[in-house]
């Protein structure tokens, strides 16, 4: 069983910081792509970042420039860089797995809420 375990979240003021971290039970330097979603009350989840198991990566418009996604193969982890922190920001961040291999499956973490405001 795959299990994604996320960290970091918090609550920060406007133009705060915050790094996420997701850990998986399994190597994730196989092919796949990482990545990390919200959810904010009353709306959809939506990407916010990905990253690919060749290093591309993938941002919504709205954290260009601001978000930045990495990966650590040799821990199984991969991080959400969050700069400028905006009030919109706020959501539930879910980390998201899809992997081939062994453990072909799409895999979601529980979730870490995020609150910025001051």
């Amino acid at each position: 069983q795959v299990q994604l375990v996320e960290s970091g979240g918090g609550l920060v003021q406007p133009g705060g910081s915050l790094r996420l971290s997701c850990e998986a039970s399994v190597s994730i330097s196989s092919s796949n792509v990482m990545g990390w979603y919200r959810q904010a009350p009353g709306k959809q989840r939506e990407l916010v970042a990905a990253v690919t198991s060749g290093g591309h990566t993938n941002y919504a418009e709205s954290v260009k420039g601001r978000f930045t996604i990495s990966r650590d193969n040799a821990r199984n982890t991969v991080y959400l860089q969050m700069n400028s922190l905006k009030p919109d920001d706020t959501a539930v961040y879910y980390c998201n797995a899809r992997l081939l291999g062994a453990f072909n499956g799409n895999y979601w973490g529980q979730g870490t809420q995020v609150t910025v405001s001051s």
